[in-house]
């Protein structure tokens, strides 16, 4: 993992957070518990803060950065970022997704266990509304998250929370406690 301070503000690690080797860190980063960061993603919270809450997945590849003034980035727990997706100065909230190679935009709320799909793209301002899955540029209501999906979601939580201590086990995480 690389890991960088801005100024005073460094990146801040929770109790068994699993940050890959290749995933950057930089500034005022904080990762909850069990939260787990994989290859290739660059957390870089230079002009404001990132916060990613308690057993959320940022896979591989994806890109987090923020905005100047009121555009933090706030990921909530138990959220899953697919690969390759971006998020910028928007907040994503509880149980939601955020499939592949999707993009949320500055000041974008996405509600809790809504989906983004894959390749979607939200605007700055935009805001998905709880259990709502959208897709397309720009992002258009597609349909609903039943009990179905969001047990679905929860499911891929997990799943990335054992991957996660598997690999702690093995002795390959690069921070965290």
């Amino acid at each position: 993992m690389r890991e960088e301070t801005i100024g005073d503000v460094g990146p801040r690690l929770g109790e068994r957070v699993f940050v890959a080797d290749t995933a950057t860190l930089v500034g005022d980063v904080q990762l909850e518990e069990d939260v787990s960061v994989w290859f290739g993603a660059v957390l870089r919270a230079d002009l404001n803060s990132i916060r990613v809450g308690p057993r959320s997945n940022i896979q591989d590849g994806v890109v987090i950065h923020v905005d100047e003034g009121d555009f933090p980035t706030i990921v909530g727990a138990d959220v899953t970022v697919g690969h390759g997706a971006v998020l910028h100065g928007c907040r994503v909230e509880d149980g939601a997704l955020v499939g592949m190679h999707a993009t949320v935009l500055n000041g974008a709320v996405v509600g809790r266990e809504a989906v983004v799909a894959a390749g979607a793209l939200v605007p700055p301002g935009a805001v998905v509304p709880p259990r709502t899955v959208v897709a397309g540029i720009p992002a258009k209501p597609r349909g609903q998250v039943g009990e179905e999906g969001v047990a679905e979601m929860r499911r891929g939580v997990a799943v990335y929370l054992r991957l996660k201590d598997r690999y702690r086990a093995a002795g390959l995480a690069a921070g965290g406690r």
